[in-house]
């Protein structure tokens, strides 16, 4: 007779890689709403802040492709942050089509001010890992993403 735990076929969802990575960024992401003091930035919101901050004069596509979220998502995002007075939207001046996103001042302050609450949720997502578990754990997840690049479709 079976384990009542182990499924008649020998695949246990709960034990893939897939829901375990999924419920490791669910913990992450309510580690991120109970540590960040401002609750109307959201985890999409502030990447997309340090994205900006990282790459001066963005363009959409630019933020697309730094975040790994989809243009319909970062459209309404960086309209939210817009809204907030968190970054400025405008043209490009040599292409007016292309739509350029910049930090305002307020926004600096405030991904600055976010920095050590960022620090400590990535602390708090390792939990128990000790420094050789944390770097083996970044080391894999970045392999596991080699073939994400803009030629894993050719290869």
């Amino acid at each position: 007779m079976k384990n009542a735990s182990t499924p008649q076929h020998g695949y246990l969802f709960s034990e893939q890689v897939g829901h375990l990575l999924r419920r490791v960024y669910q913990r992450h992401t309510s580690l991120f709403q109970q540590y960040i003091p401002d609750s109307q930035l959201t985890a999409a919101q502030f990447v997309v802040l340090c994205a900006v901050r990282d790459h001066s004069g963005s363009s959409l596509v630019d933020i697309v492709k730094a975040t790994v979220i989809d243009q319909a998502t970062i459209r309404g995002v960086v309209d939210r942050l817009r809204q907030r007075k968190l970054v400025h939207v405008g043209h490009d001046a040599q292409d007016r089509r292309k739509v350029v996103v910049s930090l305002t001042d307020e926004g600096k302050d405030l991904v600055r001010r976010m920095e050590p609450f960022a620090r400590q949720i990535t602390e708090s997502t390792y939990g128990r890992l000790n420094p050789a578990e944390r770097l083996a754990l970044d080391f894999l997840l970045k392999k596991m993403l080699e073939g994400d690049g803009p030629d894993a479709e050719a290869a």
